[in-house]
This record gives C-alpha cells, structure tokens and sequence, in this order.
C-alpha cells in the first residue's frame, strides 16, 4: 500500500495503512481491520504475527478473521465486549491447532456512540489523544520492558533501546494468553484514535506520535507518521519492520 486508505463512517474518518518491511521479501507480518458494526460503531484492530514466516502472517489474518467472523454474528444492538472476546479466544484456539509455533500480538478498540474500549494482548499499541496531545487512554504493552515503564521505573529513551524490547510476554497462540480490557473512554469532539504495530513505536517516540498525530489535515498526519517512522528505520539507530497503522478522527 502506497497511499493510506480513506473511509467515511458515522464515527468519524478512517485511515488505514499497511506495508512490509523495507528490503524484505517475505509476506507482511501485519494485519488489520476496520469492522462496522450492527448499530453504527466500530471496531478497529491491529495485530502483528509472530514466529517468522509465514506462519507469523498467517497468525495475524487468523485473528483477524475471527474477530470480523465474531462481531459480524452480531444480532442486536448492544455490548460488544462478548463478541469481542469471542473472536480473541477463538484466534487464540485456532492459532494452537496449528501447532506451527505460530502467534500473534493483538491490539482492538471498539467506538460505539462516541465512547471507545481498548482490548490487548502483546505490545502493537492504541492510544486516544486529545486535541492538545493529551493522552487519554494508553495499552499497555504485554513486555517487561512494557510493564517497566508503565510503572515508572523505564523511561522512554532506555526503553527504545533496551536489549529485551523485543520481548513479548503475552500472545494471542499461547495457552497462557490473557486479554486485558480497558476502562470506557468518552471521546470528544476533536480526539483522535490510533492503533499501530510495533514498526510505528520502535521507531517514533511517544510524543512524536502525539504530534504528527493531531495536526493538520487527516491524510497528512497518517502520511507524516509514515514518513517519519520510514525515515527512522533507514536511519542508524532505526528498526526496520512492518508498519500498519489505523487512525480514526473527526
């Protein structure tokens, strides 16, 4: 994909992106989706195989598969939570039937009249900023060094350059997968939702994405964050990887 994608919804614009690895050969590891729902929300989605290929890329469009499956047997108007968690744990079954060591991360909000819910499992990320670049809502990443900084005892800078950053502790594809849900968040008017793998947050810092993420026209923030992180990854310190980023905003 060249150009983000750009999708009208009653929620607001959707922008979605998606592209390999710089150099690499194999199939994007990445998936995402952009589900309507039955009574007019939404639920966006990111998720990142791992395991290498191509099993980390068919682990992604598993989880994918499931949660679009799941929401779409939605029969009446309502709580989307069970559906939700439905489709995680299905992914969860199916990933480890395969047998092939397959897994994936997997970051979801759901947006329904304005208010949005965030479900994790791994460490691609989703956040709601404010006009202004207030954090209002931030996944935590499933990682030590996720957890790290969530309690304040990593900052940013060692984080982006730590040893184990790699390391993910939670994996939609393993029998000890656990997914956390997120408090309800009232939207206003100007917020601004963003879900993105990891090629996004190894290679931008938070408050960069904050930044790019709120200024301007909507299709110029999601080309400035991909040009960024692009940047970034053929930079010295970089980490070229995938990138798949869904944004939603007014």
């Amino acid at each position: 994909m060249d150009e983000p994608e750009v999708l009208g919804h009653d929620q607001g614009r959707v922008l979605a992106f998606a592209r390999t690895c710089p150099g690499k050969q194999d199939p994007n590891d990445d998936s995402a989706a952009v589900i309507g729902t039955l009574d007019g929300g939404l639920v966006l989605a990111v998720a990142d195989g791992v395991g290498g290929a191509p099993v980390g890329h068919k682990a992604s469009a598993i989880a994918m598969q499931c949660l679009r499956d799941s929401v779409a047997s939605q029969t009446a108007s309502g709580d989307l939570r069970p559906l939700i968690l439905d489709g995680i744990e299905r992914a969860n079954s199916e990933i480890l039937e395969l047998a092939i060591g397959a897994a994936t991360t997997l970051t979801v909000i759901e947006v329904q009249d304005r208010v949005a819910r965030g479900y994790q499992v791994g460490d691609s990320m989703a956040l709601v900023v404010g006009q202004r670049g207030l954090i209002k809502w931030k996944s935590t990443s499933h990682s030590p060094v996720g957890y790290a900084i969530q309690s304040g005892m990593m900052g940013e800078d060692e984080a982006m350059h730590h040893d184990e950053r790699h390391y993910v502790s939670n994996l939609v594809g393993s029998k000890s997968m656990h997914i956390e849900i997120g408090p309800a968040v009232r939207l206003a008017a100007r917020d601004t939702i963003l879900l993105a793998s990891d090629g996004l947050f190894d290679n931008l810092h938070l408050d960069e994405v904050c930044a790019l993420a709120r200024v301007g026209p909507p299709i110029k923030r999601m080309r400035s964050l991909v040009d960024q992180a692009t940047q970034r990854m053929h930079s010295e310190h970089g980490k070229p990887d995938d990138l798949s980023l869904i944004m939603l905003t007014p």
